[in-house]
């Protein structure tokens, strides 16, 4: 009697790093092929934050200091790191959420640090002001663009749990932030009756140990910038829809929380919710599809593609475009943490980092 059909993977994922430690979210790969990885503080024994992958280690970075906080308001360590990305100059950026366990935040912990990677030091320091980051803000990942005002912006979406979604613009010369999308509800996470996610054949909910289930409250979440910067493309985790927004109403001050409103634009169903989102140079924006296990890709056409699709890919969190023309993908089972299980706590380590080729690079405005 012969085997039944079973479901088929789709393109060639490439084992980078196994990680028998903590959870990772963030992958970032400098442009001569440095690899950095993040962990928040969500639970699990997490010695150091941020790391470099060196000869298979992980290695704390830029050194044990800065991932050993005085507190959650220490301006001078990082205290809960969401995400790492290098920039189109090839500088690596820390978000640092300040919020351990996803508590109210406090002035100092929130911040975006600039280490300058040919030194290994820590450049910049720009903190959020409490009404920039607020108590509820969760720092979720970050996107650049250099060529705006003297030295370059950065949009941070806020995918605060119990809070205000939005957008985060930041001015890297002079360090002042502001507000954009304030409470929009293209930020915000979808209610149950029109997003109801399923992970693994399971449906997915915030179930306690005790205590009735209740469902995914995050929103803007996965950032992409386009090939051009024109455009802000961004959705919540807790959705299948995806927007974007002009760069232009971001950028500018003067602009009315209407008025950058009005510039959004609904980019569709995507048939998944995402974590993650990220862009390549010849216009193609990449989505997770953690209820797939797979990443997909939307071409200029408007068509999508799928990239891989494998059963490896539990949980695809963070993407990220190298200039060596590999996807790199963080898969980090977050659906199988206690919060989700009833408190029980079904991860198998290791968890793990992934290529695959795409023969393309990533978006460079500089």
């Amino acid at each position: 009697m012969s085997e039944p059909v079973s479901d088929e993977p789709v393109g060639e994922l490439e084992l980078v790093h196994a990680f028998t430690g903590p959870m990772p979210t963030g992958v970032s790969v400098s442009h001569s092929g440095r690899i950095f990885v993040n962990f928040p503080r969500w639970g699990d024994e997490v010695p150091a934050t941020v790391v470099e992958l060196r000869d298979g280690a992980e290695v704390p970075y830029p050194d044990e200091r800065w991932n050993r906080p005085a507190g959650d308001d220490d301006p001078g360590a990082f205290v809960s790191v969401q995400s790492v990305v290098v920039d189109p100059v090839d500088r690596l950026w820390v978000l640092d959420t300040g919020s351990p366990m996803f508590q109210p935040t406090r002035p100092g912990g929130p911040k975006l640090v600039r280490i300058d990677l040919g030194s290994d030091t820590v450049a910049q320091v720009i903190t959020f002001p409490p009404d920039v980051a607020l108590p509820t803000t969760y720092l979720n990942d970050v996107r650049f663009d250099l060529r705006r005002g003297e030295a370059g912006l950065a949009y941070i979406t806020d995918s605060a749990v119990a809070g205000p979604n939005g957008i985060i613009v930041v001015d890297l010369a002079t360090g002042t932030s502001w507000r954009r999308l304030h409470d929009h509800r293209s930020t915000k996470a979808e209610p149950l009756s029109r997003f109801r996610p399923v992970v693994e054949g399971r449906p997915l909910l915030q179930r306690p140990a005790d205590g009735p289930p209740s469902p995914l409250t995050i929103g803007a979440d996965g950032i992409a910038i386009s090939a051009d910067g024109s455009r802000l493309h961004y959705c919540p985790l807790a959705s299948r829809q995806w927007y974007s927004v002009a760069t232009d109403a971001l950028a500018d001050v003067s602009t009315s929380a209407d008025e950058a409103a009005a510039t959004v634009i609904h980019e569709g169903d995507k048939g998944t919710g995402s974590d993650g989102l990220e862009a390549d140079d010849v216009g193609r924006i990449y989505l997770t599809a953690y209820e797939h296990n797979a990443v997909l890709r939307r071409r200029p056409d408007g068509e999508y593609e799928t990239v891989v699709h494998d059963p490896r890919l539990l949980w695809p969190d963070t993407l990220s475009v190298a200039v060596d023309g590999h996807l790199y993908v963080t898969a980090n089972q977050l659906h199988r943490q206690p919060s989700f299980q009833r408190g029980r706590d079904l991860r198998r380590k290791p968890y793990a980092l992934f290529r695959t080729r795409i023969d393309a690079g990533p978006v460079l405005l500089r």
